[in-house]
């Protein structure tokens, strides 16, 4: 008889990383977010990566590999698999005996891809674990896939590259000096066609998805070109770009995105797909004239990110669980208002990825589609043709949805047909800018929509920001808080006895910033009685603020508190996100003085 094999909860569980509370909390999790349980586990915060794999070689009867404490893999059983393939699958070579070749992989489910290495290096395989960011951590040293790559990539264009290029039997000098537009046009084209130029391009993109950047940015000044990439939040400046290069590196990007190369008065947008080691990632593609060049930013779009599950936004439980049951309400306006970046478009593809199933029709209106879902009619705006948020929305209702997205509210007529259809029986989501979810009931009535249906179409706003959260693996407590800091964030001394606050470190798995990855804090207003009564009135802001904080609405700089009480994040990213009104900083009291 076989043996019934131990779930890998039970395991975590031997091994004393969950309890039966934690474990709870990940089966609940995981329903709504379609991940496996160690993944799951990993997401929460209940337990490490390394814990997982080594539950995974228990429950697998697999070799577990500490590639922090020995190194198993030698140059020559590097060689032993093509880099792009290493590269690729995220596997690490150990040896070959017997005709069967060793590796060490991380995913002993994936069978799909043993089977794709198995094809494709032709030889039976044998497998060992160890944990995902451990072999992503020691091929990056092992291979240079760090900054290195793109000078590596540089030097190889200066080496292969001619002085000059010959086109339809026209020699042009690279320096570009006494050329006219076309042949600038046509020079660019060709070498952006190059193969070192290609390689260039892609190590620039490659290298932004595999540091976790959300944007790359390509910007043109006099003398050189500036590559910087945005990593949680904050623009971090590489290497510069060969001054140049900088016309074709623009060319290829441009082609790649399909914009008109020849067109450099006026800003072009564009959408390039491409696979980066095992995943195919969206990119979409701004070019902006400037008075040094055409500068050029690549949003990066993550499919993940917007399938991450209600958990994983950073919600504290109570203020999930109205989340929770205000997007299952039958009809009604659901608004996510905050600054651009602020994460609006996550929250609410999760909260349609959620709500995604076969008897519920969907319908989203936005500009531009991000994220393609299936099972979700998304349209994409169009005003060249006439395709305007307020024409979509009318034919939506043909359509008869149950739930729709409007991707803005930004005037009187949208924010009439969206009220207009949570008036008749549709859950309407939607985003607004303002500062908090107060302000978005006084910025519908400024737009000229009136009081009354404001107040009876809204059933609840949420206000959100991002703030970076430390890393894990460095942080340390923070032992002397700044007075300052602890004065913007509304707290004081003595609301840390008894507690840990913890400061940013900087290590190897966080790149030396002290902080990975980010979460929102939030302010859910529920539009009640007292609210509406306040809307219908056209009370003003801080009135409506007071009442739904009595109310027991829990703010910004509230939800922060909770974040950095939790060892989180840092009274600076949370002072730099919100602060308490009326309270300045010091230096500017000083300059007062």
């Amino acid at each position: 008889m076989a043996r019934t094999r131990q779930k890998i909860g039970q395991i975590l569980q031997r091994l004393g990383k969950l309890n039966d509370q934690q474990i709870e909390d990940v089966l609940k999790a995981q329903a709504g977010a379609r991940k496996r349980f160690g993944e799951m586990a990993v997401e929460l915060g209940f337990a490490e990566d390394t814990d997982v794999a080594k539950a995974l070689a228990l429950q697998f009867d697999l070799e577990y590999i500490d590639l922090e404490q020995n190194d198993p893999i030698d140059k020559e059983a590097l060689s032993l698999i093509p880099k792009e393939i290493i590269e690729r699958y995220l596997v690490l070579p150990m040896g070959k005996t017997n005709n069967k070749l060793k590796i060490i992989v991380h995913d002993p489910l994936d069978l799909e891809t043993l089977d794709d290495l198995r094809f494709r290096l032709n030889s039976d395989i044998d497998t060992a674990l160890s944990a995902r960011s451990k072999i992503k951590a020691y091929i990056d040293q092992m291979l240079n896939q760090t900054q290195a790559s793109i000078d590596k990539a540089v030097r190889e264009m200066s080496l292969d590259s001619a002085e000059t290029i010959d086109i339809k039997g026209l020699t042009i000098d690279k320096s570009g000096d006494s050329i006219d537009a076309d042949a600038q046009d046509q020079q660019a084209t060709a070498e952006a066609d190059q193969a070192p130029i290609v390689r260039l391009v892609h190590k620039v993109i490659a290298e932004a998805v595999r540091n976790r950047a959300s944007d790359i940015h390509i910007e043109p000044f006099e003398n050189r070109v500036r590559l910087r990439y945005r990593i949680d939040g904050v623009c971090i400046e590489q290497d510069r770009i060969p001054k140049r290069t900088q016309a074709a590196v623009i060319a290829r990007l441009k082609i790649m995105s399909g914009m008109k190369i020849q067109e450099k008065r006026i800003p072009q947008d564009g959408r390039i797909k491409l696979r980066i080691d095992d995943k195919i990632v969206d990119f979409r593609v701004s070019a902006c004239p400037t008075s040094h060049g055409e500068s050029i930013v690549l949003r990066i779009l993550r499919p993940d990110s917007a399938r991450l599950g209600l958990v994983q936004l950073g919600m504290q439980p109570d203020t999930l669980e109205i989340f929770n049951k205000i997007i299952r309400k039958p009809n009604g306006i659901f608004l996510v208002t905050g600054p651009t970046g602020s994460g609006k478009t996550t929250t609410l593809y999760t909260a349609l990825d959620v709500l995604n199933r076969p008897d519920k029709k969907i319908i989203t209106a936005e500009d531009p589609v991000e994220y393609n879902f299936k099972g979700i009619n998304q349209c994409q705006v169009n005003d060249t043709i006439g395709l305007t948020f307020q024409r979509i929305l009318k034919a939506m209702l043909r359509q008869a949805p149950n739930i729709v997205l409007v991707g803005e509210i930004r005037d009187k007529e949208v924010g009439d047909v969206a009220i207009q259809a949570a008036l008749t029986g549709h859950l309407v989501f939607s985003t607004l800018h303002t500062n908090d979810a107060p302000s978005a009931i006084t910025r519908l009535i400024d737009m000229g929509i009136k009081p009354f249906l404001v107040a009876s179409s809204i059933q609840a706003i949420l206000a959100q920001r991002l703030v970076r959260i430390l890393c894990n693996e460095c942080k340390e407590p923070e032992t002397n808080p700044d007075p300052k800091l602890l004065r913007l964030c509304g707290m004081t001394k003595r609301d840390l006895e008894g507690k840990t606050i913890y400061k940013p470190a900087g290590c190897k798995a966080c790149g030396n910033k002290g902080y990975r990855g980010r979460q929102g804090i939030y302010e859910l207003m529920i539009m009640d009685n007292q609210t509406r009564e306040l809307a219908f009135k056209r009370a003003p802001v801080n009135q409506i603020r007071s009442a739904a904080i009595a109310a027991g609405m829990r703010n910004l700089l509230g939800d922060g508190r909770l974040k950095i009480l939790e060892g989180k994040t840092t009274l600076d990213e949370v002072s730099s996100i919100t602060q308490v009104e009326g309270v300045v900083d010091v230096g500017e009291e000083s300059d007062a003085a």
